[in-house]
């Protein structure tokens, strides 16, 4: 599947949208958002840095203008909200605990929280607890938890997400980063700093989900750097149970096809059945 930011019902004729697992249009916002100054992002080695600041046209026109677009296809749509209060995200999960054509809610918690003198949510085990109490509180649907990375132990805010209420976890967001252009002097990115993703991240985040899994019950989805066949397979053997892709989609649009193409090529070539007999299976011996 697509993580959230990296793919529009505008690649329809890229690939075959119907082959995907999941799809996780950009995140929603209670209100209209312009984001953040350009520049917004920048080629760094093996990965990218971007610092859109979570462009949103708002829930009002989320629902009556996107949700609708997306109904000629057939994979479950995950809503990914983001909010600057609890509150935000409360009402959020409310509006679209209405709607039918929401599978899932994919909670961005890497947004600051006002509350808290800027601190990112999921950089708190409470926050990140009362979070997912207030949500699971308004929706039947299935919550999802997108983690940090930007955390000293991402296992201690895993364990809050479960014991809240989260259904499933997606590890990880990107990396807070920083370039400079040596010639100029000058931040390369337009707010300072962004998030770090791409092929320079994967090692970092198969770490993650692997602490993730070893800390928890729940299914993880793999986040950040799955670039080919071979890199989602590092990433459920670490624990996931399903990827999303980013970066990649951008280098090239039909990244995802191609993606489950050769996962198929790899389950045919070691003779496996289901891709779920992988799940966490690296061998420590």
């Amino acid at each position: 599947m697509p993580a959230s930011g990296t793919f529009g019902a505008e690649l329809t004729p890229l690939l075959d949208i119907n082959r995907l697992g999941a799809l996780v249009p950009k995140s929603v916002t209670v209100s209209a958002r312009d984001g953040n100054p350009s520049p917004r992002v920048c080629e760094t080695s093996a990965s990218m840095i971007n610092s859109i600041g979570i462009q949103s046209k708002g829930i009002d026109d989320y629902v009556t203008r996107l949700l609708p677009e997306y109904r000629k296809f057939s994979p479950p749509l995950i809503a990914s909200i983001s909010g600057e209060t609890i509150q935000e995200y409360e009402t959020l999960a409310a509006r679209l605990d209405a709607q039918p054509d929401v599978a899932a809610l994919e909670l961005n918690i890497s947004c600051p929280n006002l509350r808290a003198n800027g601190q990112a949510f999921g950089m708190s085990a409470e926050a990140t607890a009362q979070l997912v109490r207030t949500v699971r509180a308004v929706t039947d649907k299935t919550v999802i938890v997108k983690l940090t990375p930007n955390v000293t132990r991402i296992q201690d805010i895993a364990q809050a997400a479960e014991h809240a209420g989260a259904d499933v976890l997606t590890v990880a967001n990107t990396f807070l980063a920083m370039a400079i252009d040596s010639e100029t002097r000058k931040p390369r990115i337009g707010n300072l700093m962004g998030g770090l993703s791409g092929a320079a991240v994967k090692p970092l985040v198969v770490r993650l989900i692997y602490q993730v899994h070893q800390a928890t019950r729940l299914p993880i989805i793999g986040s950040g750097g799955v670039m080919n066949g071979q890199d989602a397979i590092e990433m459920i053997l670490a624990g996931a149970s399903a990827v999303q892709v980013g970066t990649a989609n951008f280098i090239q649009p039909n990244a995802m096809t191609t993606i489950i193409e050769e996962i198929d090529g790899y389950l045919n070539r070691h003779q496996i059945e289901h891709l779920t007999d992988l799940v966490g299976q690296v061998d420590l011996s």
